[in-house]
């Protein structure tokens, strides 16, 4: 593939994809969408509408997402992962008559939180990559709840859930977005001290919202997330968290 490009699709809603990203998806001659396992085929099927709605003509190109390696150190595990996902991107297209751009519908925003960029750096040849944001997976979160991000003159920090299970937050946290989180890891804060707004399926007919003093909704969160979870096979959610 000599072009490749990155189309931010939100969090899974036309609504959140540009007029830039439309006209994108109706000029690609080939999209590549990933696969990820019965449990999660509706992932694809959002694609495939996201495609069909658009009126794009691409030509469809499936491959199977790759699962990470459990036994591996975490760098080491997220390294191999990327590889081998980049090796079944140019594997799905081999042989493939490509006339024009090829298009991978992204997640979110391809420069936050997502690796896809990082993931297009080992193709060889290298293509020429062109970043068509979409709304953020935090845009989405501050609008479901209708809420400012920062305070006035406030920092904002960015961090994963990972993260905050191992190095809490620093004392002049003021807000903190929380991403990748699958272990609750607000439950090693102290509950007293913080606010949190909790989203999953963000601009879905899935949406759900929990927002309110940690210490009064963290056991309710835990609970919704995971029937969620339970009843689709897959969930995307994301958390603020300020100072009380």
């Amino acid at each position: 593939m000599d072009t490749l490009w990155l189309v931010g699709i939100g969090t899974g809603s036309l609504s959140h994809i540009t007029l830039e990203g439309v006209k994108a998806l109706q000029q690609a001659a080939v999209i590549l969408v990933p696969r990820k396992g019965d449990q999660k085929d509706d992932l694809a099927e959002i694609r495939h509408r996201i495609i069909e709605e658009t009126g794009s003509q691409a030509r469809i190109v499936h491959f199977e997402y790759p699962v990470r390696d459990p036994d591996l150190p975490y760098q080491e595990r997220v390294k191999q992962w990327h590889d081998e996902i980049a090796r079944r991107w140019q594997v799905a297209i081999a042989g493939v008559d490509i006339t024009g751009p090829v298009a991978l519908l992204v997640w979110g925003d391809p420069s936050l939180y997502d690796s896809t960029l990082r993931i297009a750096e080992r193709l060889n040849p290298a293509p020429q990559v062109r970043v068509i944001p979409g709304i953020t997976a935090i845009q989405a979160l501050t609008a479901a709840h209708a809420i400012p991000l920062n305070t006035v003159d406030g920092s904002v920090m960015i961090t994963t859930g990972r993260r905050l299970r191992a190095e809490g937050l620093p004392p002049n946290a003021e807000t903190t977005v929380v991403m990748l989180d699958g272990l609750w890891s607000f439950q090693n804060l102290d509950a007293d001290g913080w606010h949190i707004w909790w989203g999953a399926y963000l601009g879905s007919d899935q949406q759900i919202l929990i927002e309110g003093p940690l210490a009064d909704v963290s056991s309710q969160i835990v609970e919704t997330r995971a029937a969620a979870r339970e009843q689709h096979g897959w969930i995307m959610d994301s958390y603020i968290l300020k100072r009380r």
